[in-house]
């Protein structure tokens, strides 16, 4: 079953179009990775899913239950982790869950509990000094533990990743992996490599358009080329090189060739060392290259 329908979405602010007939949906327990370029019209769409905004036309289903601008009663089974989370500085992080379990009806006798198990999911559940000297990644982690409070059945993440050191953003993706088919997520980010490692499925927008939806495997399969990168001595090696090769070459960078294949790697590989050999030059290092999530994006959306 899916936990969220997207289907037919547009969104329009006077003549300008934001979002084109958006369709697609998550299916429980998955982690959705929704990419796309700043002003692609990722934040809009969680808007929308959020019923902060109205659409201009089209449906958004959480869990079969339909999602109404305003007070939509889908709320109760979401989470939400903006890009930068706000709290009170002043406070812990348990006096800080404390106060959004009362707001969110948790019943009082199962509050401490579940304020603990949270800090304990997230690593927090040591801290004992005000929000106002935790670090960045902290913060993350603390509104994960809000967003998850009330057991909610789907999260959103907007842009989660962007402003953390290597160390915190690894905490950050681990701590989202370890959430897989405990709630289902949807992971907005332009960072390609962050979905790359944690998504099952991905959705990349380009313009306020849907370009291509699909499992990321699949997705490899259909859209992106195994390549070869061979290093030259010289630049020189590298030009007498493509000009004399029968593969294909997907472009040069100085002494760096791409080259692209379709047959197997050891097949390719073999043709690679026989022309480099009828050509008298040898490779300071030939590396492969699997397909990747970057050269899908450069693809759909060139």
């Amino acid at each position: 079953m899916n936990v969220l329908e997207v289907r037919a979405v547009s969104k329009q602010y006077g003549s300008k179009k934001v979002l084109k007939d958006l369709s697609f949906s998550i299916p429980r327990g998955a982690i959705f990775g929704f990419v796309g370029e700043n002003g692609a019209g990722k934040t809009t769409t969680m808007k929308l899913i959020l019923g902060l905004d109205e659409m201009t036309s089209g449906e958004i289903y959480i869990n079969g239950e339909k999602v109404r601008f305003g007070e939509t009663a889908t709320n109760r089974m979401t989470g939400y982790l903006p890009d930068v989370p706000e709290f009170y500085d002043y406070m812990t992080s348990t006096d800080y869950l404390m106060l959004c379990a009362e707001i969110t009806q948790i019943p009082k006798n199962k509050r401490q509990a579940r304020v603990a198990e949270m800090l304990s999911l997230v690593g927090l559940e040591q801290s004992k000094s005000k929000i106002k000297g935790f670090s960045r990644g902290m913060k993350q982690r603390l509104g994960i533990a809000q967003a998850l409070l009330n057991e909610p059945e789907f999260l959103i993440c907007d842009e989660p990743t962007s402003a953390l050191d290597p160390s915190g953003r690894n905490e950050f993706l681990d701590l989202l992996a370890s959430l897989k088919n405990r709630v289902t997520i949807l992971f907005s980010t332009h960072i390609l490599s962050d979905v790359e490692r944690i998504c099952d499925q991905v959705g990349i927008l380009h313009k306020g358009s849907l370009q291509v939806v699909g499992e990321i495997d699949v997705l490899k399969e259909r859209y992106a080329q195994p390549q070869i990168e061979i290093v030259f001595e010289n630049t020189g090696e590298a030009e007498q090189f493509v000009e004399q090769t029968t593969q294909i070459i997907k472009e040069q960078h100085e002494s760096q060739v791409f080259v692209s294949y379709s047959e197997t790697y050891p097949l390719a590989f073999a043709e690679l060392i026989a022309q480099l050999s009828q050509f008298n030059l040898t490779a300071k290092s030939i590396r492969h290259i699997a397909p990747s999530l970057e050269q899908i994006y450069l693809e759909v959306t060139k």
